[in-house]
């Protein structure tokens, strides 16, 4: 379904997104009412209206309901890919650079040109500044175009390296779906294509260490329910490209998992990444220093707030996340 920025501006009422959808108001209340799926913008006085995003989440929730996904499966699904996108842009800001504060890429402003027609989709993400291989990921990505997305990033990452790419093609392109998306409402399908093939050029730099320097293990984990790890891969993969080795825990890790890991591996290392503040639980990492031998524990995202306990380090940046496990490592 493709929703017109001037058609969505002011929003639409149940009745209208419910023709929309070709679902009955009553299952639009429903889904309200138990999955949250409902409408977001409310002013004092007025009905309230459904905007560009919950257009989306819905769109989302009806393909995979059609498809025979239960219901509250299907909300889930919708509520994390919706928001997935929405925070490309914040999750690249924090491995671009070194900063006491993370900050967003100035790419993370880059305008839309709506008016350009191109294969793909008729449209093209203008990235001011960018390089010459980013605008072409970024046209394989608005076309879908997955072999060509990773065939791009494999090329950097073997002339240039995985931090370099990260940075210089990845981090402007990422930023400018993210920026799409909230300008106009569409692009999780293109985020999907970008998303699947930065994962898996970067797994198969992964893939390639074969014998790795560090005798002690590091782990790199996703927060308890965190579902927006994309950064924990570039990590790892800017890890082996100084041969030293990872256990990548890159699904939810419940706290007492994670404490379990650490307990049973022992590792020189541990990163934890938060990308909402309602998954950088502070308390779900204050007792990994305290194992012995003593690990470096760091962590990564937005989502983590001030007041880290004792033996817990933010890290900003991919480069200084890099290096930081590298000497823990004594590398």
């Amino acid at each position: 379904m493709q929703v017109s920025r001037a058609a969505v501006a002011p929003g639409l009422t149940v009745a209208a997104v419910a023709r929309r959808l070709g679902v009955a108001p009553a299952t639009l209340r429903t889904w309200d009412r138990r999955y949250g799926l409902g409408p977001s913008g409310h002013e004092p006085g007025a009905h309230r209206r459904y905007s560009a995003q919950d257009l989306v989440r819905l769109e989302h929730m009806r393909r995979l309901v059609i498809a025979g996904v239960p219901p509250v499966d299907a909300a889930r699904d919708a509520l994390t890919a919706v928001l997935e996108v929405e925070r490309l842009a914040s999750v690249t800001a924090l491995m671009t650079r070194p900063t006491t504060r993370p900050v967003a890429p100035d790419a993370a402003s880059a305008a839309l040109d709506e008016s350009s027609g191109r294969p793909g989709g008729g449209q093209v993400i203008a990235l001011p500044g960018a390089s010459a291989a980013s605008r072409g990921l970024a046209r394989a990505a608005l076309a879908l175009d997955g072999p060509t997305c990773s065939a791009i990033i494999d090329e950097s990452n073997e002339a240039r390296g995985v931090i370099a790419t990260w940075n210089d093609l990845l981090v402007p392109v990422l930023a400018g779906v993210g920026e799409r998306w909230r300008s106009s409402g569409r692009g999780i399908e293109i985020e999907h294509t970008l998303t699947g093939a930065v994962v898996s050029s970067l797994s198969e730099v992964i893939r390639r260490l074969k014998h790795p320097l560090n005798a002690r293990a590091v782990i790199l984990a996703a927060a308890d329910r965190e579902q927006h790890s994309l950064p924990l891969w570039a990590v790892a993969a800017g890890l082996a490209e100084r041969r030293i080795a990872v256990r990548l825990l890159n699904e939810p890790m419940p706290a007492a998992s994670l404490v379990q890991a650490v307990q049973r591996i022992g590792p020189a290392a541990v990163l934890v990444w938060s990308q909402t503040r309602s998954t950088g639980e502070v308390s779900a990492v204050a007792s990994l220093p305290q194992f012995r031998p003593t690990p470096t524990v760091l962590v990564g995202g937005p989502g983590w707030g001030e007041g880290l306990p004792p033996g817990v380090e933010p890290v900003f940046s991919l480069t200084d996340a890099v290096e930081r496990i590298a000497r823990a490592v004594g590398e």
